[in-house]
């Protein structure tokens, strides 16, 4: 008996001595979650979040319950548990548990806004089956009727497809890219879309050559994590946006595929929710918003992260009052 409990204590100590392990019980700590909101949350593959929730379970930390076709976890009720609490409580304050529960309000403001039976229903059709008119092109071109701008500039054009959709909306595009060859395909494709509205500027994203205050919708499209320094980017964004300007980012939601580095090019390996809003408000934006968009279906599962925010725009002084008021009459 004696050695059983050794070897049983010697289990739970190594459980609780690994990052996610921690990550996973500080998540079920605050709510029940199925494996899929922990791998969302997580940002990490189904195959690894299952491992470490099968040795959780194992050492009697985890539990589990079948809602549906869903497994549903928490945090088991005993010693384990009291011990493991002891060590959460040592790390409430880490960067990693504060961004983990930015993750976790996402999904649960999901949860609150979605009409779960209908999800429910056809969920089991996604990815196997075409859904009539549900295109990522046909969102983003709906959802950009939504985002007049007369002056729009975009940061890092990547394919350029992104370029071409504001162009139908927006008075002007000013697409910026280091890349002259992408810009010169990007000019052939708008020529032969009839789009007369862009114009092309090879620049780096943190050092424009533009006046202050000359456009009012700056979109970095998954071009933040190649900027040497993000923060000098956002900077540039916000001298170039005129008050109540504002500023739309899709990047990747912080991860660990080191690979990109060197096969992608990428500088950083995304940002969490709570990094890029510090930046953002640190550079001047307001209004700051931030959402989970997307998470890829494909591995290795990217996240897309959404951020908004506006340029404030100055109070009236009371002259300019006095003198408005003095016109109304």
């Amino acid at each position: 008996m004696a050695g059983d409990t050794l070897v049983d204590s010697s289990r739970l100590l190594k459980a609780l001595g690994d990052e996610t392990r921690l990550r996973l019980l500080h998540l079920l700590s605050a709510e029940e979650l199925s494996g899929t909101d922990l791998i969302e949350i997580l940002n990490l593959g189904q195959s690894r979040v299952s491992a470490h929730l099968t040795l959780l379970k194992e050492v009697g930390l985890v539990s589990d319950r079948r809602l549906g076709r869903r497994s549903l976890y928490t945090i088991r009720a005993g010693a384990p548990a009291e011990l493991a609490a002891r060590v959460l409580d040592r790390h409430r304050s880490c960067p990693e548990f504060s961004a983990d529960l930015a993750g976790l309000e996402a999904v649960l403001e999901r949860r609150r806004q979605q009409d779960r039976a209908y999800f429910d229903r056809i969920a089991a059709a996604f990815g196997e089956e075409a859904l009539p008119g549900r295109t990522w092109e046909g969102l983003a071109r709906a959802a950009l009727m939504l985002l007049p701008s007369r002056r729009c500039i975009d940061l890092g054009i990547g394919d350029g497809l992104l370029t071409l959709m504001l162009a139908e909306r927006a008075d002007t595009v000013c697409a910026v890219d280091r890349n002259e060859e992408m810009l010169a395909q990007l000019g052939a494709r708008a020529k032969r879309a009839g789009l007369s509205n862009i114009e092309t500027l090879a620049a780096e994203i943190e050092d424009l050559p533009i006046e202050d205050g000359a456009y009012d919708l700056a979109v970095f499209s998954q071009a933040l994590h190649h900027a040497t320094e993000p923060k000098d980017a956002l900077a540039e964004a916000f001298r170039i946006l005129e008050p109540g300007g504002r500023v739309l980012i899709l990047d990747l939601l912080a991860h660990n595929h080191t690979w990109v580095r060197e096969r992608l090019g990428d500088v950083h390996l995304g940002f969490t929710e709570a990094a890029l809003k510090e930046t953002l408000e640190a550079v001047g934006f307001e209004d700051v918003a931030l959402l989970r968009a997307a998470r890829d279906p494909h591995p290795p599962h990217f996240m897309t992260l959404v951020a908004v925010g506006s340029v404030p725009v100055p109070a009236e002084n009371d002259a300019a009052r006095r003198e408005r008021a003095s016109a109304a009459v």
